[in-house]
């Protein structure tokens, strides 16, 4: 049986647990559960779950509840998610990927007597409006400021409760920790005293009552040229060849990971020769992956390898998690740490030997070989290696005349070309390189007392020229 612990952030968890019940058999622990609004269940058409960050029909806390809600009621569940073309710094690239996912979630769905409507609208707005017919709606958790504000105005609008399921950490975030952390160091402990009541399957339930008879109009994703060239979104940055959305395209990468690549983990991540990373971030930025799953299926693997997979997959990725939940301004150069910030500031009048317009550095055009061809791996595939990336953001601080200038210049390049990018991920990552989740070290140029990496560095830790090679030539 599973073991349930803590409590729910809302004050109103009595009223969710005798309204709607947390199933022990469903194996969804109710700190995963937090009721939105005050408004009471009532009699309606289906249970309405809008999913908007869990892009998937597997492994998702939030469709299960849903199910299980509808089928108390002797009602359909009812899937909707919304397609909007502001969101911020997303193009054609990110755009492309998503459908692929959306289009096999839907597939998947269907499969199961659940149809998804896809609305070509924002989010919340359809939100509200198909709501209007629900006895209940149950939605996903997003992390980010717009994802929050999203949920947030859908629960004061609606009539009927709005309950947010979390589904994409395998800890629930604020069951961690109720304040910003520190570096992993501090959250580690935190996550570790609990993380075993959380390793728990899924188990899936099928819905007693089909929904695929509602006559809804829904926007076409069969043909994905076809779809794109429906959005009024930034098409300049095309997809990749490399990365394919989708479920299913998530397992194939995980599955080839750990059969082939987990035991060479510890060893060689940091090696971008060694073509030994699980390739799960862009997946698990669309939701179209469960973290719980890819956790539970590594540690069945097992391995030498498996613990610090798992320091990354969980502890890292909800630290960073953490981070945008907790800072408001976790996207700009004022999340950073007063001492990091502080130093960067005193040292911004210091003498660059080189100083790069942000123009030379989207086209990859610096002294630095190694510099350009991470650059060019992100551009032309959408993924940097992430030692890679650690090198690429430390050299944009080195390159730029004031460190908030070099700390945009990151974050719009690995937002504008990174499939991961606009991810807790992405905002933590690129604050580590000026100082965030790290510790001060002894005091140089331009860096002060923020930790500085050199191309030599890369050269102890791997072949850097074969690397660079397969960026820099003629033919790419």
């Amino acid at each position: 049986m599973v073991k349930i612990t803590g409590v729910l952030t809302s004050n109103l968890a009595a009223d969710l647990q005798v309204e709607f019940g947390v199933f022990l058999s469903a194996m969804i622990h109710k700190t995963r559960i937090s009721l939105l609004n005050k408004s009471r269940a009532r009699k309606g058409k289906y249970v309405l779950y809008w999913m908007q960050a869990s892009q998937r029909a597997k492994y998702n806390h939030a469709l299960e509840f849903a199910i299980r809600q509808a089928n108390e009621r002797n009602e359909p569940v009812l899937v909707y998610f919304g397609l909007t073309d502001k969101y911020p710094e997303a193009n054609e690239r990110h755009y492309y990927f998503m459908l692929e996912g959306l289009k096999e979630t839907q597939a998947a769905l269907r499969k199961r007597s659940i149809q998804m409507v896809i609305r070509h609208e924002s989010p919340e707005v359809g939100a509200v409006r198909l709501s209007g017919e629900a006895s209940l709606l149950v939605c996903d958790r997003g992390y980010l400021s717009i994802q929050r504000n999203w949920r947030h105005y859908v629960a004061a609008q609606i009539d009927c409760p709005c309950i947010q399921v979390e589904s994409d950490v395998v800890v629930p975030i604020k069951e961690t920790s109720q304040k910003e952390e520190y570096t992993a160091a501090t959250i580690r402990p935190k996550i570790h005293r609990m993380l075993f009541d959380y390793l728990v399957p899924l188990e899936e339930q099928e819905p007693k009552l089909s929904s695929m008879n509602f006559d809804y109009n829904s926007f076409a994703i069969k043909n994905i040229d076809e779809a794109i060239g429906e959005l009024d979104i930034d098409r300049s940055i095309k997809c990749v060849n490399g990365f394919h959305g989708g479920t299913s395209k998530a397992e194939n990468f995980l599955e080839e990971f750990l059969n082939e690549k987990l035991d060479l983990y510890q060893k060689h991540r940091n090696d971008p020769n060694a073509n030994c990373l699980s390739n799960m971030s862009p997946y698990l930025h669309f939701g179209q992956i469960s973290p719980l799953f890819i956790a539970l299926r590594t540690l069945e693997t097992g391995g030498t390898s498996v613990d610090v997979y798992l320091e990354e997959l969980i502890i890292r990725r909800e630290l960073s998690i953490n981070f945008v939940l907790y800072n408001e301004r976790y996207d700009s150069f004022d999340c950073l740490p007063v001492w990091s910030k502080n130093s960067l500031i005193e040292h911004e009048r210091d003498r660059r030997e080189y100083e790069y317009s942000f123009d030379e550095l989207e086209s990859g055009k610096t002294h630095d070989q190694y510099w350009n061809a991470a650059q060019r791996e992100m551009v032309l595939t959408g993924k940097m290696h992430s030692y890679m990336r650690m090198y690429w953001g430390k050299k944009i601080l080195e390159w730029s005349r004031e460190p908030e200038e070099g700390f945009r210049r990151c974050l719009y390049l690995n937002n504008k070309y990174e499939l991961d990018g606009r991810d807790p991920n992405s905002f933590a990552g690129v604050a580590w390189c000026f100082g965030k989740h790290d510790r001060p070290w002894a005091g140089r140029p331009i860096f002060g007392n923020v930790r500085f990496m050199s191309s030599h560095g890369l050269k102890r830790k791997f072949d850097v020229d074969k690397y660079a090679k397969q960026y820099i030539s003629d033919k790419v």
